[in-house]
């Protein structure tokens, strides 16, 4: 006897059996009877069916009759295509196949099914495996389905918002951002669609909000249909309509939500009594189901976005509601961010149109004419300008200038610019000379931005041509800080680039400005532009001058064609920059303008000098005028004959205004002075600046010449461009 660990008493060790446990004898299994086995069968949650060698149903469990809408004993003997009509998207002929493939080879493959249940489209995917006997032939064949709806429409929608991410919001223009989401929705979902948006959308204002509108009005920008034409819209596209607030849009706008709904009989009538036509079109097509997802972008409603089914006979489900949701999002935060770039583009182009000429002001030296054409690219208005400026001695100075950058910073700084060069122009500086203190004006400028700045360095790089034309003598004095050379039509049919010296862009500091000289026949066209001008086409740039300098040669009835003719031949519709073209046709003073008489450095002279002025004066019938300039030559001659030196030279000049100047070798520069009671000198100047319109001084290489404007009457200023 032996004791175990609680002091029992147990068999004797060498009279135990072996228990199976302890020999590794394999338990015996319970096996499952006949009824447990089919009630696994009917809870089994995955939906089993069984087709005969005769293909003909014989078994399914409740999953596989609730699955279609059945009963068990409704499906039994049925065929593959009756199990329910349109079940099979493929149609029951394919799984017939499939089956007596499966029956003849003894494998097993996989199928897909596809359902329309309750309107909308659910996805099965099914493992057939061959049932054979105990001989191992094959008697039937069994069909496993999983419902894999979810999974399939993921992956759809998946698919369609990749595409949207990729099509959706290429442009920032808001028409065609609407279009992208309509003809994406055409694609996959949906049969009809349109887009409708504010009014201040397009304009690029903020929306207001449609809470508090008894009606609320839109513009359609975008519309798509399956169907040629789009035949479905009642509302042309671009026109603008309304939606009362208790119509189905209405209410999805007010509420902010979208909406899905059944266009039933009760629909329709009451769509009748608000919007009639819209009515009969949805009963003429046969719309059967329509969503209403409002675009709103940061927390603002833009528009609405209205999809319809009438060919694709399932209704619209809530996945498709879903996924109309979120590209509708996604387009509405690109039509937001279109709506705020066409806001700022419209901002920059009046400050940028608002900064350049539009008025040309009063003078005969060119016959001028210009265009200005924003780029389209979306990357905002440019910093392109030109201007005509008129000059002392009835000369003109023609500029044109490019500011690296975009946006209002470039506008800006344009207008700093353009301001600049007039102001240095009426001191007459010599074009090299000008850019040298636009050049120091410019490293003023990006001095004063913060390094950290978004804007700090935009002014650097911007390049100007300025050109300063004589009437009289027919010469043209240029200078170019890193801008593209001009381009010269002569009466005789020559066409030629004009070699300046290179210069480099207004902001690099250190390095000199050189001019040119060039004597222009009368009647030779000289056109001034921006890079923009040459590389529009995004082509060849030398090409893109042949082509400039042909267009330039032809003839043409007037310098507006030829500008018109110029545009029209290297601008695309679509220029991805500025574009700035200045076209000018010279002049020549005749000699029944303007008089010229070399003086003596002789005080007896002076009075021979107002004789000589007053007979020229009454010879052009300017009586009226002789007094002032008689009094006006005695000043300036007398100043030249006391202060300055030989040669001395008088010369009027009948422009647009009466010039009297008067040339002296000396480069003293003469200054206003008020005299005291008892000073004998120091009212010269004061005498002439009282009398005059205007006066001023202009050096040379050799000397300096005092001038001073009289007006005349002459025509109205007139629009450059």
């Amino acid at each position: 006897m032996s004791m175990d660990g609680t002091g029992r008493q147990g068999p004797p060790a060498d009279s135990a059996e072996p228990t199976p446990e302890a020999a590794g004898a394999v338990p015996p299994v319970h096996v499952p009877s006949d009824e447990v086995r089919r009630r696994i069968l009917e809870q089994l949650p995955v939906s089993v069916t069984y087709f005969g060698r005769d293909q003909l149903l014989a078994l399914a469990n409740a999953a596989a009759a609730d699955s279609v809408g059945r009963t068990e004993e409704s499906m039994l003997g049925l065929l593959p295509g009756e199990v329910e009509p349109g079940l099979f998207v493929e149609g029951g002929k394919g799984l017939a196949e499939a089956i007596e493939r499966v029956l003849r080879t003894g494998e097993g493959e996989p199928y897909r099914t596809h359902l329309l249940l309750d309107g909308s489209e659910h996805v099965w995917q099914a493992a057939m495996s061959p049932v054979r006997n105990a001989a191992g032939e094959v008697e039937g064949v069994s069909l496993v389905t999983l419902d894999t709806t979810e999974q399939v429409r993921a992956r759809r929608r998946m698919a369609v918002l990749s595409k949207a991410s990729m099509r959706i919001g290429s442009t920032l223009d808001v028409g065609r951002t609407a279009e992208e989401l309509a003809e994406l929705a055409i694609e996959d979902f949906a049969d009809f669609v349109t887009v409708d948006l504010l009014s201040e959308v397009l304009t690029g204002d903020e929306a207001r909000s449609v809470q508090h509108r008894d009606s609320v009005s839109f513009h359609r920008v975008a519309q798509r249909s399956v169907l040629e034409g789009c035949p479905e819209s009642v509302v042309p596209l671009g026109e603008t309509h309304a939606y009362g607030r208790d119509s189905v849009v209405g209410r999805a706008l007010i509420q902010g939500e979208p909406a899905r709904l059944t266009v039933d009989d009760e629909a329709l009538r009451r769509w009748t009594a608000d919007e009639p036509e819209r009515s009969r079109s949805m009963r003429h097509h046969r719309i059967h189901s329509l969503m209403v997802v409002p675009l709103r972008a940061r927390g603002v409603v833009l528009g609405t976005a209205l999809f319809c089914r009438h060919r694709t006979p399932g209704a619209f489900g809530a996945a498709d509601l879903q996924l109309a949701t979120e590209l509708v999002s996604r387009a509405a935060v690109c039509v937001d961010n279109a709506r705020r770039y066409t806001r700022e583009r419209a901002t920059a182009l009046a400050l940028q149109r608002s900064l350049l000429p539009r008025r040309a002001a009063r003078q005969k030296a060119v016959e001028v004419t210009a265009r200005y054409l924003p780029n389209t690219s979306g990357v905002g208005i440019g910093g392109d300008w030109f201007d005509v400026i008129p000059l002392s001695g009835a000369r003109v100075a023609l500029v044109v200038g490019d500011v690296v950058g975009h946006g209002l910073h470039a506008s800006a700084t344009m207008g700093r610019l353009r301001t600049a060069v007039r102001t240095l122009a009426d001191v007459d500086l010599a074009p090299e000379e000008l850019l040298t203190q636009l050049d120091d004006l410019v490293l003023t400028l990006d001095r004063e931005q913060p390094a950290d700045s978004p804007e700090g360095g935009q002014v650097a790089g911007a390049t100007c041509l300025y050109a300063v034309y004589d009437p009289a003598t027919g010469h043209c004095t240029m200078a170019r800080a890193g801008h593209p050379e001009p381009v010269v039509a002569r009466p005789d049919g020559t066409v030629e680039q004009l070699r300046l010296p290179s210069g480099p862009p207004l902001g690099v500091g250190g390095l000199a400005f050189d001019a040119a000289e060039f004597e222009l026949p009368e009647g030779s066209r000289l056109a001034l532009y921006t890079d923009g001008l040459i590389e529009a086409t995004g082509g060849d740039i030398d090409h893109a001058l042949a082509e400039l300098r042909d267009v330039l040669g032809r003839p043409a009835r007037s310098l507006e064609e030829a500008c018109d003719t110029v545009m029209d031949a290297l601008v695309p519709e679509q220029p991805n920059d500025d574009v700035a073209l200045l076209l000018a046709r010279t002049r020549r003073l005749d000699s029944g303008h303007y008089a010229s008489w070399d003086l003596p450095c002789d005080p007896a002279v002076v009075s021979n000098a107002r004789n000589r002025a007053a007979a020229q004066l009454t010879a052009w019938g300017l009586d009226d005028a002789v007094f002032t300039t008689e009094l006006v030559v005695s000043e300036l001659v007398t100043n030249a004959i006391r202060y300055g030196g030989d040669p001395i030279r008088l010369r009027l000049i009948r422009d647009t205004a009466l010039i009297c100047e008067v040339f002296d070798g000396s480069s003293t520069a003469p200054h206003l002075r008020r005299a005291r009671i008892f000073d004998e000198g120091g009212r010269g100047l004061l005498l002439v600046a009282s009398l005059t319109e205007r006066w001023g001084t202009r050096y040379t290489g050799t000397g300096k010449t005092i001038w001073a404007e009289q007006p005349l009457p002459g025509p109205e200023e007139t629009d450059p461009a």
